[in-house]
């Protein structure tokens, strides 16, 4: 009985391994895929990121599903951040 019980064990671990590595990919693309660097060299800093990115949050509020992440790239992107 107690061999089952390891051998079921086993079986469950790689899967669960390879959903943890899925997520931890699908996170870092995630993570690099929003804009960081704008096309204008005056405007590429800190301030004007933090400024452009609050404006696309207030034009684009938080919705269930993530949504709103796609919308802020968007508008990022519209603003000349890339």
């Amino acid at each position: 009985m107690q061999k089952s019980k390891m051998i079921q064990k086993l079986q469950i671990q790689p899967s669960l391994k390879s959903i943890a590595i899925a997520c931890m990919g699908l996170l870092a693309m995630a993570c690099t895929s929003f804009p960081s660097e704008n096309v204008d060299p005056a405007k590429n800093n800190k301030a004007n990121f933090q400024k452009d990115l609050r404006e696309c949050k207030e034009d684009h509020p938080e919705s269930g599903g993530g949504l709103h992440y796609k919308r802020w790239i968007d508008c990022m992107n519209l603003k000349g951040w890339k």
